[in-house]
C-alpha cells in the first residue's frame, strides 16, 4: 500500500474520530425537551370512576426535577390571558421514571368523578406542561397534548 493511501486513510480515521467526539459532547448538552405526549379520558360509567392519563417524555441533560401537568378546557380564560409558568406553581406533578439515557417517562393519573365529569366543560380541553431540570431550567408546554370532554 502507498504511503499517500495510509496517511489518508489515518488522517480520515481522526477526523471521524473527532466529529464522535463532538457529537458526544453536543448530546450531553441538550436543551430541556417534552415529546410524545400523550392524554387519554374515559367518563364515568355507571358506578365506576373515570380517569385522566396524561403521559410524556421529557429529556434534560442535568436530569429531571419535577414536570406538573395541568389540563384546561380551550373554552376558557386562559385561553384568553394564556397560561403561564407562575400560573402551573401550585398544580400537582407526575411520577417521573428513567427511560434511557438523560430522558424520564412522566405519567400523571387522576380519577374523575362522576359530579366532577358533569360540571366539567364539554369540548375540546389541552394539556400543559411545567418542566423543570436539576439545573433549574424551565419549559413550558401550554398544548403538549389534547382532548376531548363529550
Amino acid at each position: 500500500m502507498s504511503r499517500r493511501i495510509v496517511l489518508s486513510v489515518a488522517a480520515g480515521v481522526v477526523v471521524l474520530a473527532g466529529t464522535g467526539a463532538v457529537a458526544v459532547a453536543y448530546a450531553g448538552d441538550q436543551p430541556l425537551s417534552v415529546a410524545h405526549s400523550t392524554a387519554r379520558y374515559a367518563a364515568p360509567d355507571g358506578d365506576r370512576s373515570g380517569s385522566f392519563t396524561f403521559t410524556t417524555d421529557v429529556t434534560a441533560s442535568s436530569g429531571v426535577k419535577d414536570v406538573k401537568v395541568l389540563a384546561w378546557p380551550a373554552k376558557s380564560s386562559l385561553a384568553k390571558q394564556g397560561l403561564t409558568a407562575k400560573d402551573m406553581a401550585a398544580v400537582e406533578s407526575a411520577v417521573c421514571k428513567p427511560s434511557g439515557g438523560d430522558t424520564a417517562r412522566c405519567t400523571y393519573t387522576v380519577t374523575v368523578t362522576r359530579a366532577e365529569a358533569d360540571t366539567s366543560p364539554r369540548g375540546l380541553w389541552h394539556v400543559a406542561v411545567l418542566a423543570t431540570a436539576e439545573d433549574g431550567d424551565t419549559m413550558l408546554d401550554t398544548k403538549a397534548a389534547d382532548f376531548t370532554v363529550g
